[in-house]
C-alpha cells in the first residue's frame, strides 16, 4: 500500500498530519482483535455522542451515517446502556494516558489505527485495551448470559474499548 498523508484540522489538533501505511481495517497486531469496528461503535452509543463532532472530516463519511452524536454536549443517555461509563478528559491527561499525537485519547487512537495509521504508541494501547479483559471475567461471573441489564457501567465500558459487551 502507498503511504497516504492524512492532515488534520479541528478543535485539539490545528496542522497536524499523519500516514496510513496499512489498509482500512487490515493487518492489525496478532494480539490486537477488536470486537466491534469504529463505525459499529458510533452506531451503538458511545462516549455520550459527544466524542470526535468536531473530526468527522477526518475518518470515513459512511461512519457517521447513522452514528448517535450530540454536537452540545456528553449526554449519557445516547450510550447503548443508559449510563455514563466515561471519565472526563482531564482525568485521563492526569493520569498521563494521553498521547500526545491521539489527544481525544484511545478511541482516537483506534480509529486512527483501524484507518491504517501505525505509530509508537500502538503497544502501549493494545495493552491498555487487552486490560479490560477484566471486566469481561467479572461479567461473566456475575451476570447471566445476555442478560443486558447486569453490571451496566461495565458494559457500557466495554463497547467504548470495542468490546461487543451485548454478547457476554
Amino acid at each position: 500500500m502507498k503511504r497516504q498523508r492524512v492532515v488534520i484540522e479541528d478543535l485539539m489538533q490545528k496542522d497536524f498530519s499523519y500516514f496510513l501505511t496499512e489498509p482500512l481495517g487490515k493487518n492489525f497486531h496478532k494480539t490486537f482483535c477488536p470486537e466491534l469496528t469504529p463505525k459499529e461503535m458510533l452506531e451503538l452509543g458511545i462516549f455520550g455522542g459527544k466524542y470526535m463532532t468536531d473530526c468527522t472530516l477526518e475518518f470515513p463519511s459512511d461512519w457517521f451515517d447513522n452514528a448517535i452524536l450530540c454536537s452540545q454536549r456528553h449526554n449519557p443517555e445516547l450510550n447503548f446502556f443508559n449510563v455514563n461509563a466515561s471519565q472526563p478528559l482531564a482525568y485521563w491527561r492526569k493520569k498521563n494516558w494521553i498521547y500526545l499525537e491521539d489527544p481525544r485519547g484511545w478511541f482516537q487512537w483506534y480509529c486512527r489505527y483501524y484507518m491504517g495509521r501505525r505509530c509508537i504508541d500502538d503497544e502501549r494501547q493494545i495493552k491498555r485495551w487487552q486490560a479490560m479483559h477484566r471486566h469481561i471475567s467479572q461479567i461473566k461471573k456475575n451476570c447471566k448470559q445476555g442478560d443486558l441489564e447486569c453490571r451496566i457501567k461495565q458494559s457500557q465500558a466495554l463497547l467504548h474499548w470495542a468490546y461487543d459487551s451485548r454478547k457476554i
